[in-house]
């Protein structure tokens, strides 16, 4: 398995997970690699608060998985905070290698830094490889979501 570093996503690494994003079934009827300026902005909001993580997995300089961290303070479980995983994607040549259970069991273990009681993620139900993939690591399959799109 080649050598892989994760590390907080820098201005520069835009293009290559927006390209990531975009190489999925579903990402490719919503993200768009030839217009980087909507996800540059949204970068420096993301960048700028604390409670957000983009990371990379960087693999011989190039980026080859991303996924989004959002720690949740809430009132409920007496005011646990909550670590929320986001748009976990490993590049079609490393899939398969394990590096998307890593990325998560990073993940779970920044959430555990932070002081969060649990994590939580969700996943399109037309996704059931990806959701056996989150039962092995441990995820439970609990509540239903809804999304309004506006």
């Amino acid at each position: 398995m080649p050598d892989y570093s994760i590390r907080r996503a820098r201005r520069e690494d835009i293009g290559p997970i927006v390209r990531m994003l975009a190489d999925d079934q579903l990402g490719a009827t919503r993200d768009d690699p030839a217009d980087l300026e909507p996800y540059l902005l949204a970068f420096d909001e993301i960048d700028a608060d604390p409670h957000q993580l983009l990371v990379v997995v960087v693999s011989e300089d190039e980026p080859v998985g991303t996924l989004q961290l959002t720690i949740i303070p809430g009132l409920a479980r007496r005011g646990a905070l909550r670590g929320q995983i986001e748009a976990v994607r490993i590049h079609a040549d490393h899939r398969g290698s394990g590096l998307g259970a890593e990325l998560i069991r990073w993940a779970i273990e920044e959430s555990r830094r932070r002081g969060c009681a649990l994590v939580q993620l969700t996943s399109d139900t037309s996704r059931t490889g990806v959701h056996r993939f989150y039962e092995r690591l441990g995820f439970v399959p609990s509540h239903t979501g809804f999304k309004l799109k506006l």
